[in-house]
């Protein structure tokens, strides 16, 4: 007889676990965006962009952290709601965790365009290839490729949410309401995504609906934190 001892946490203590892991990526993710990008990017001027990081390379650094822990907590998530959903539909957990993990590793990459205005500044490019306001324009394009880059991701993140939400909807563990959140949050981030790339120029009016995803994103992380599942489904 086999000795072996399973180590798989119930689905109440797994509920909890993803619902720290959420919590972080909220966190560590609005963090990122409104605490630091926002107060050193500055649209439409390279140069005060530049300048901005240059005086505080510690804070540029800070958010490339945090974006960090954030996508290594959602690869984590990830796995842990398709374990906590798969007994709704194996195929449709899995399918929500792929695009989550694709979500995950277009935006890891994309880290590499936050990061290199950095490298740009700090001397990485040779001095003698370009003027000074050429270096601030190179800077400043990698960032405009990030955000691009991150709305990349988000579609892949909307589409996930969609399932997820469908799920959530479909289970016995949650409210329905919440999965409802989540498929109206999917479909901000595609509308949004998309809107950056095929109609830049209206984008800005989707922006308010982003009011929906951080309502509906915390709400399930709330509930996976406090109330876990119901453990008789």
């Amino acid at each position: 007889m086999s000795n072996t001892k399973s180590i798989e946490p119930s689905p109440r203590k797994t509920a909890r676990i993803a619902g720290v892991m959420y919590l972080v990526i909220i966190v560590f993710g609005l963090a990122s965006e409104l605490l630091i990008r926002s107060h050193l990017i500055v649209a439409g001027d390279a140069a005060a962009t530049a300048e901005n990081i240059m005086v505080s390379p510690g804070m540029f650094r800070a958010g490339f952290a945090f974006d960090a822990v954030m996508l290594l907590c959602d690869v984590a998530l990830a796995v842990l709601l398709y374990r906590l959903l798969k007994p709704v539909s194996e195929m449709l957990s899995l399918m929500a965790a792929a695009f989550r993990l694709t979500q995950a590793a277009v935006l890891g990459f994309n880290l590499m365009n936050f990061y290199a205005p950095m490298l740009i500044l700090g001397g990485a490019v040779s001095p003698d290839a370009f003027d000074t306001g050429q270096v601030y324009a190179l800077a400043s394009f990698f960032l405009v490729l990030h955000g691009y880059g991150y709305d990349l991701g988000l579609l892949f993140f909307g589409l996930s949410n969609l399932v997820l939400g469908y799920l959530v909807v479909k289970s016995d563990y949650f409210p329905g309401v919440l999965g409802y959140g989540l498929q109206a949050a999917g479909v901000v981030y595609l509308a949004g995504s998309f809107a950056h790339f095929l109609v830049p120029d209206h984008a800005a009016l989707i922006a308010p609906a982003y009011i929906i995803t951080i309502i509906a994103e915390l709400s399930f992380c709330l509930w996976l934190l406090i109330k876990g599942v119901r453990e008789q489904s």
